[in-house]
Order: structure tokens, then sequence, then C-alpha cells
């Protein structure tokens, strides 16, 4: 039998990665054309325009980890699952911060491990709730390790 969509969660869960979004892009929209960021991209940097569009497809696989992971848990469960996203995603806001804000590179770079560790443990914590919302956030890992060795490129 199929379950049905719980639209308030569903929607809720969209809400949470939307807002997170649009944080980070209130510090990164203006710095990404800088002079300044543009002296510093290492030449590996992927063009302009791959941005939003990578983003995009990841913040949507994450709303539905969140969906389908808060679906699934038990009460217990939900407790862990909101402390873990709330940290990855307030980590991911203030790396927007950190490097094209106030421009400090090497705490981006720190911060983004703990978004990477933090990702990290999720992707295991949900194997255990719901395997689908585990392997929505493998994609997010893969691109947080790829910004991972530019940020190093450019902090070190």
């Amino acid at each position: 039998m199929k379950k049905r969509v719980n639209w308030k969660i569903f929607l809720a869960s969209f809400a949470i990665v939307f807002l997170t979004a649009f944080l980070g892009s209130i510090f990164t929209a203006q710095n990404t054309k800088s002079q300044w960021y543009e002296s510093i991209k290492p030449s590996i940097t992927p063009p302009s325009y791959i941005f939003p569009i990578a983003w995009t497809i990841l913040f949507i696989l994450i709303g539905f980890s969140i969906y389908f992971s808060w679906t699934n848990s038990n009460k217990n469960q939900k407790t862990k699952l909101a402390i873990l996203f709330a940290i990855n995603l307030i980590a991911n806001v203030l790396w927007s911060l950190l490097f094209f804000s106030i421009k400090q590179t090497q705490l981006a770079f720190l911060d983004l491990i703990i978004i990477w560790a933090s990702t990290l443990y999720l992707i295991i914590f949900l194997w255990k709730i719901n395997k689908k919302s585990a392997l929505l956030l493998i994609p997010y890992i893969l691109w947080l390790s790829f910004a991972g060795i530019l940020n190093y490129l450019i902090a070190f």
C-alpha cells in the first residue's frame, strides 16, 4: 500500500531548505562577481552559472531527504534529526557569511569541515531510518568535497 504524502511536513521541509538557500544567497549574491573573488578563484573553479544550478538541485535533494527521514522516523529520532539538520543548514549559511561577506577563507574552510562531517553523520544516521533519505545526501557530500578542495586552494 502506498503511503500518502504528508503535505504539512513536505511544505515545512522545503520551507526550511528555501530559508537556508535564501539566507545563504544574501551573503553570496553580491560577492560572486566581485574583484576579490575573481582574483582568488582557483583555475579548477567551474563557470559561475554552474553554482546556482548545482545548489538548486542539492537543496531540492536535501528537502526530500528531510521529508522522507522525518516521515519515517520515530519520536526519539525526530529530535536528533532536527538537531543534525539544523547544525548542517546553519553551518551552510555560516559558510557563505564567512567566505563571501567577511572574506575569512580559513574560517570558512573550518566551517566546511563541520558541514561535511555533519552531512556524513546524517547519511549514516539516516541509513537506519530511511535509506532513500540517506542516498539523497550523497550528491551533497560529493559537492561539499569538491567545494572543500576549492576552499582549501583559496585559504591555504
